[in-house]
């Protein structure tokens, strides 16, 4: 069983920071990667950011400046650290993990339950 708990999300003015964290606990033989995805009201989910076990980073363009992807691997932890919020950023965010369960098995993506990221004008 993989469990992946967020927290951090809340509810910040335009301008303001806010912190994510994400961390994977459960039975895990090798993790990949870990990212943040967000999904607004009405519009699908999308990627914010994600770091691969090498430490390769990746951001969506509409963050690339503002937000920062850290942590990983060694405390299979994974921050978002999001500065200079916009009302666009408002959404729902979502961890994701990339990871196998044993060294026989594929690697799947796992899913946590989203924390709410609320950013007022």
């Amino acid at each position: 069983q993989v469990r992946l708990e967020e927290s951090g999300g809340g509810l910040v003015q335009a301008g303001g920071s806010l912190r994510l964290s994400c961390a994977a606990s459960g039975t895990i033989f090798s993790l990949n990667s870990m990212g943040w995805y967000r999904q607004a009201p009405g519009k699908e989910r999308e990627l914010v950011a994600t770091i691969a076990n090498s430490g390769i980073t990746n951001y969506a363009d509409s963050v690339k400046g503002r937000f920062t992807i850290s942590g990983f691997n060694t405390e299979k932890t994974v921050y978002l650290q999001m500065d200079s919020l916009k009302t666009e950023d408002t959404a729902v965010y979502y961890c994701k993990a990339n990871l196998a369960q044993q060294r026989q098995l594929l690697a799947t993506d796992y899913w946590g339950q989203g924390t709410q990221v609320t950013v007022s004008s």
